[in-house]
């Protein structure tokens, strides 16, 4: 079991290296070095934890109604902002960043799960087995 600043701070080396992994993979994003994938992952973590929920929130009726792609054009554009501000990546142009950060949503996905806390699955999966439990119908003394 790691430590919550062990787990925080391989998280964002592992989502630098999926940065790395997209700009390998995606023709428009270039990142020249380790420190500012450093850089762009801790930027994009600052965005996504703050900026992004109150646009989702704020462009609700245009997600509803484009049945969530429009959720998908919001972070190609976060992603594309936060790259304009880190110095040493460059994201050519829209394209780049909607697949880029498509990309990299799924990549940074794929580190949280595998750095999820196994403790926190089974209290989740006891509650609601407990709760299941005093839900019956059939129990006289409920």
């Amino acid at each position: 079991m790691l430590p919550p600043w062990l787990r925080l701070l391989l998280h964002w080396l592992l989502n630098a290296v999926a940065l790395l992994a997209v700009a390998e993979i995606v023709s428009g994003i270039t990142v020249t070095g380790y420190g500012a994938a450093l850089l762009t992952a801790f930027v994009l973590g600052i965005i996504n934890w703050s900026i992004k929920p109150i646009l989702l929130l704020l462009t609700l009726p245009a997600t509803l109604f484009t049945l969530g792609i429009f959720a998908l054009v919001i972070n190609a554009l976060l992603f594309w902002a936060a790259t304009g501000i880190v110095p040493g990546v460059v994201v050519a142009d829209f394209w780049s960043a909607f697949w880029g950060a498509l990309l990299y949503s799924i990549l940074t996905g794929v580190v949280a799960i595998a750095l999820s806390d196994p403790r926190y699955e089974v209290k989740v999966r006891w509650r609601v087995d407990r709760r299941r439990w005093h839900d019956r119908d059939d129990d006289p003394w409920v």
